[in-house]
């Protein structure tokens, strides 16, 4: 029967012999009072604790962001803890939920890729973080005269505080800094500055792998002169970005670990304790697409000139490495069937291109990082969307929703909300008025 009641904490203060305690901001009550309880807290609430209350956590929350009075700012779950004979009301960050403790209408949580003001207003109320790489912060914002309207934004700083302006609390921002190969003095007094602004609430550090690329051959890397495969860095460079994720979470910050583009990445990845890891599709999906083509036309027509552009294909992808390329033939060949194999790419479970999402979501299923999420990335046309939406929706994926953060620019997410009917359906009732 009392699971049918309603109980909230003011039903504790009107039981025999509790009181409200005073805390130094008197709006606090107000804040906490309306949250519910089940009747199992409140009956050992009644017998353990005399004051209700709020913890200091509590207040800070409150005061960095400076809520209207009543509100439990977005991005946190209330918690109650047991100190001293008080229950008090204590906040943790969760990106699920949205203002006064209230999850958010859907498991699965959107992300906007872009860190652009101007079109991330007219999504903020439908997005729980926010991801801004270099890339995306420099070349598709403020150094383009077309987006950045008058050069009103100067540099990376007034950028995201535009945006922390926008987006309010409830929001993770991930910001990457500008050279992962700087000493860690810089890095830490970027991240540092990027703290301030954002408040280590939102503030997520990006962290990119970074293979065989280090602070020495990084240059070669964007002249075209780097000639090591992906696979030929030492164990100091392919450990780099693990080692820089590893020592910010130990330091306390959140991390997003980036770069993921294979199943046997995620295992490696999530053992730096990172709060988002990454699965990126667009590249995968457009490169098993195109390998295959080639590899079925040059079976079917032995012509060497396909066979030279699955070379030349593969070779801008980063697939093989110079020497590879000048090498073997067989090796070549038998590198891009390799790849297709792995990635069952013609199976149920790799056709779509998703084996990877598969494979992520099955090892977050045994994960001993009950706050680490994966973000599902670098999306192409609409059926990459189509395919993940309904992947999420599969049984065998119910009950890994809650984990997964979908990312991508608002200009893409946005197409999503309409449909053909839309327009049939206008037409007839805009119709109907204008008669």
């Amino acid at each position: 029967m009392f699971n049918m009641v309603n109980f909230t904490l003011s039903s504790l203060v009107a039981a025999d012999g509790m009181s409200v305690e005073i805390n130094t901001k008197p709006d606090m009550w107000d804040r906490v009072k309306g949250l519910p309880i089940s009747y199992d807290v409140y009956n050992e609430c009644k017998t353990v604790a005399r004051f209700v209350g709020v913890t200091d956590e509590f207040k800070r929350v409150i005061d960095t962001f400076k809520v209207a009075a009543g509100i439990i700012p977005a991005g946190f779950c209330p918690v109650l803890v047991y100190d001293d004979g008080r229950v008090l009301v204590d906040l943790k960050r969760n990106i699920a939920y949205g203002e006064n403790g209230q999850l958010r209408p859907t498991n699965v949580l959107f992300s906007a890729d872009s860190a652009n003001p101007y079109e991330v207003e007219p999504f903020k109320h439908f997005i729980a973080n926010l991801t801004c790489n270099p890339h995306i912060i420099h070349q598709q914002f403020l150094n383009d005269p077309q987006v950045n309207i008058g050069s009103r934004f100067k540099d990376r700083y007034e950028v995201m505080a535009e945006l922390c302006r926008i987006v309010g609390p409830g929001v993770d921002i991930s910001v990457e800094v500008d050279n992962p190969f700087a000493d860690e003095h810089a890095i830490l007094e970027e991240i540092e500055r990027f703290k301030e602004i954002l408040t280590p609430y939102r503030l997520v550090v990006k962290v990119p792998h970074t293979g065989p690329v280090n602070r020495e051959n990084a240059a070669s890397l964007l002249d075209g002169s780097f000639e090591k495969g992906y696979k030929q860095g030492s164990i100091a460079d392919h450990m780099y970005g693990h080692n820089m994720a590893k020592k910010l979470t130990d330091k306390g910050y959140r991390v997003n670990f980036t770069l993921m583009f294979e199943p046997h990445q995620a295992a490696l990845a999530l053992q730096a304790k990172p709060y988002f890891i990454n699965t990126f599709l667009k590249q995968r999906w457009l490169s098993s697409n195109e390998m295959d083509k080639f590899l079925k036309t040059f079976r079917e027509t032995g012509d060497i000139r396909i066979f030279q552009r699955l070379k030349d294909y593969m070779r801008s992808q980063d697939m093989i490495s110079p020497a590879e390329y000048n090498g073997s033939d067989r090796d070549v060949l038998n590198k891009a069937d390799g790849i297709l194999r792995y990635r069952q790419f013609h199976s149920s479970e790799g056709s779509d291109g998703l084996d990877d999402v598969r494979h992520s979501l099955r090892i977050f299923r045994n994960l001993n990082l009950p706050d680490t999420r994966l973000i599902i990335c670098s999306f192409v046309d609409e059926c990459i969307y189509n395919h993940v939406d309904k992947l999420l929706a599969e049984p065998e994926f119910q009950d890994m929703n809650k984990r997964v953060v979908l990312t991508a620019p608002p200009s893409y997410f946005s197409q999503f909300a309409c449909a053909s009917g839309v327009l049939t359906y206008q037409r007839m009732f805009l119709g109907a008025v204008a008669t």
